[in-house]
């Protein structure tokens, strides 16, 4: 997409492990943080990156995933 990422680009990563129908099963909730890109471009850019990346295609229609943009967010360091 030629974008420029910000400096202090941060993704938190929750999986949970549950029942579901009696089945054990995964959920992953992805929290991405790109302070100073606009919110639209921002989602539109990870977006693009869940569809091509090697690990989402892997487990697509296996494990549940959410992704936010989070803004004024960062890892505690």
């Amino acid at each position: 997409m030629k974008v420029a990422l910000p400096a202090d680009p941060a993704i938190d990563a929750e999986v949970d492990l549950g029942t579901a129908h009696g089945f054990f099963g995964l959920a992953a909730r992805l929290n991405v943080s790109l302070p100073g890109m606009e919110r639209q471009a921002a989602e539109a850019l990870v977006g693009a990156a869940h569809e091509v990346c090697p690990y989402s295609r892997a487990t697509r229609g296996y494990i549940d995933v959410s992704i936010n943009v989070v803004t004024n967010w960062s890892l505690p360091n």
